[in-house]
């Protein structure tokens, strides 16, 4: 039997709780709303946990640092 991370559950439980509000209204671009929603508070802590140091935020992320750069700016988190 597999058991859900907390975030995982986290997600289910909020996009529960979007389908409910829309009260049989069609979605209409979950994937970026989800994304949106996840990829600004991450990248926040991700950075705050690497003392602004994007070289090492980005190794933590997986990412290039190029691309980390963008999503920052793109989030208005860049400094």
């Amino acid at each position: 039997m597999s058991t859900k991370s907390p975030l995982e559950q986290c997600v289910i439980d909020s996009l529960e709780t979007y389908f409910h509000d829309l009260d049989g209204t069609d979605p209409h671009g979950i994937h970026a709303m989800v994304m949106q929603a996840v990829e600004k508070p991450l990248l926040a802590m991700v950075m705050k946990r690497a003392d602004d140091n994007q070289s090492v935020a980005a190794q933590w992320l997986g990412i290039n640092r190029n691309t980390l750069r963008k999503k920052l700016k793109d989030h208005k988190l860049a400094k």
